[in-house]
């Protein structure tokens, strides 16, 4: 990767921020059992064990950098694989317009063991239906069916009030955390403050023991 594509990726996180958060957040619910920073029912996507680090990304499916970002992630995930556990939240910034039907569409997937299917459909389709101001549920559900998911359970997740329900507890957490943009990634529990790419790398490094302890 370029220095420059590294550049604009870190720019696009430092531009894409949601300033409008509540002023009192509610906590996040207990966690027993969970890994760091994330809730039991959060989405694993590489699970190396409860003893290995723990790299959680809170994301929006419709925000510019998370694209950016999302072929950088998955190159991080083989880099590490069966090293470090990778966890997916969402994060569905009001200002854009499909970015709870993405994370609902996300959903429904996942209640069809699908999740890491659709998380990466939505990606790879972002440049076709992002920054968009009509709904493109209709859009998402194509792509369920592409997924050969069983179209009245997906129907009825979308539709059930506790499917928006699931997302937005994962958006409350990540206000309670002072997450502001995204994506924004949290090791072990710790937010990343990230200025160039190196900061994720090293911070990985360093967990699991590929570099020396400063």
């Amino acid at each position: 990767m370029t220095i420059a594509v590294v550049v604009v990726l870190v720019a696009l996180v430092a531009a894409i921020a949601f300033i409008n958060r509540p002023e009192a957040p509610t906590p996040p619910a207990a966690t027993d059992g969970a890994l760091p920073g994330a809730r039991a029912n959060s989405h694993v996507l590489d699970d190396a064990g409860p003893d290995a680090p723990t790299l959680v990304e809170f994301l929006d499916f419709e925000c510019e950098a998370c694209g950016a970002f999302y072929p950088v992630v998955e190159q991080l995930r083989e880099e590490y694989a069966g090293d470090i556990n990778f966890v997916v939240r969402y994060f569905p910034l009001p200002g854009h317009f499909n970015s709870m039907n993405a994370a609902l569409a996300a959903e429904a997937a996942a209640q069809q063991d699908e999740f890491e299917a659709m998380h990466s459909r939505l990606f790879e389709t972002q440049a076709e239906w992002g920054e968009l101001r009509e709904s493109r549920a209709e859009l998402f559900r194509s792509y369920a069916e592409d997924l050969g998911l069983d179209m009245d359970a997906y129907d009825a997740a979308v539709a059930d009030p506790a499917t928006q329900q699931r997302v937005e507890e994962d958006f409350n957490d990540g206000q309670y955390l002072n997450v502001t943009g995204t994506p924004t990634f949290f090791l072990d529990g710790e937010k990343l403050e990230l200025e160039q790419l190196s900061d994720l790398t090293d911070a990985l490094d360093q967990a699991t023991g590929r570099a020396p302890q400063q």
